[in-house]
């Protein structure tokens, strides 16, 4: 299944299974490309928040017209940030952005239960590897990569490009077939050649 990508200087589609880098500055405006990515050609999406809370991820659906009937929100921070907090149909919780194990099934419940073409966004990759260790957090994005495949989903997955080092910049790069790369300016460049 072929889903259609609508960000400036991506080809037209991608095929299902892929997982796409979004490198940015760390001051990057990547709403724009995250929620062009989730509006465009979706069924159901999954947006794994390890930056902000459900909230704030429901603001930026919001202020961005994207159809929040379609999506289901995992956020890792509220607990930790002392939030009491009950999950919903479509708002899921875990204990902090750590919480890798909880992470992955609430992913996997996502794709088992929901048909279609589907979306995952993951903000961000950088944030996780703060909480927890860079090795893990590399093991738990090739889990999600192996789901997307599995279940002929795509997912959009970010990280702050001035805040690793460029070895470990290059190991996550080395997990995906796609990289976009925003700049500071708000220009767009990507790598779609593996795919």
């Amino acid at each position: 299944m072929d889903y259609q990508i609508a960000i400036e200087n991506t080809p037209e589609t991608i095929p299902g299974g892929t997982g796409v880098l979004l490198l940015h500055p760390s001051t990057g405006e990547t709403d724009r490309i995250d929620t062009d990515f989730l509006k465009t050609d979706t069924d159901h999406f999954l947006v794994i928040s390890t930056r902000t809370t459900a909230r704030e991820v429901k603001q930026k659906l919001d202020h961005y017209d994207v159809d929040e009937s379609k999506a289901e929100i995992l956020d890792t921070l509220s607990i930790e940030r002392g939030y009491s907090r009950r999950s919903t149909e479509n708002v899921h919780y875990v204990s902090s952005p750590d919480d890798l194990d909880g992470v992955l099934e609430v992913t996997r419940d996502f794709l088992e239960k929901t048909d279609g073409k589907r979306r995952i966004s993951l903000d961000s990759i950088t944030e996780m590897a703060y909480y927890a260790d860079e090795s893990r957090v590399r093991d738990v994005i090739r889990e999600i990569l192996s789901l997307l495949d599995e279940h002929d989903a795509v997912g959009l997955f970010h990280l702050s490009k001035g805040v690793h080092d460029e070895e470990h910049v290059e190991k996550f790069m080395g997990l995906f077939d796609a990289i976009i790369d925003l700049d500071r300016d708000g220009n767009v460049n990507s790598d779609f050649d593996d795919v």
